[in-house]
């Protein structure tokens, strides 16, 4: 069973991992997702939390508009984990986030490097997030052929916790 501290953990690390996400803002396009690649960082502490920031360009448009209430939907590779995070996203122009965070992944999509004049910097604060962990989709699967309701394993795999 699964505590929603247990969830919020898993949804840190598993994030930190995968990075993609799709990306919405509600003030733009109704929230309307576009795949982005978060890179989260671990606190003075050593823990995983946010913001979460997304390298991004001065000619995208939700670094135009400057930022908003970010909706974000998150599936780990392998299904394990899916996630749906609200919060604030701002441009943030802070020069040691992209001395932190910067790697050969971000570097490819911006030739003039970390002083690329197109680079951009989003930082979403997650407030809130409803998380759901997938462990047993085919021993569910199994169960219900034989009777067994599936919805009892997932009971305790659901949580929604706050982010801040």
């Amino acid at each position: 069973m699964s505590s929603p501290e247990d969830l919020k953990n898993k949804f840190w690390k598993t994030l930190k991992s995968d990075r993609t996400v799709m990306l919405g803002v509600t003030e733009i396009d109704d929230g309307q997702g576009r795949p982005m690649t978060a890179l989260v960082e671990e606190n003075a502490d050593g823990e995983l939390d946010g913001p979460i920031w997304f390298f991004s360009s001065t000619d995208n448009h939700l670094v135009q508009a400057g930022g908003g209430t970010a909706v974000v939907s998150f599936a780990a590779k392998n299904h394990s984990l899916f996630a749906a995070i609200r919060g604030d996203i701002v441009v943030d122009t802070n020069r040691a986030v992209v001395e932190r965070l910067w790697n050969p992944f971000v570097a490819a999509w911006y030739p003039g490097g970390k002083d690329d004049p197109k680079l951009a910097m989003l930082r979403l604060e997650p407030e809130t997030a409803e998380i759901w962990e997938n462990e047993y989709s085919l021993l569910a699967g199994i169960k219900a052929l034989f009777g067994r309701d599936p919805r009892d394993d997932y009971s305790a795999k659901q949580a929604e916790v706050k982010l801040d």
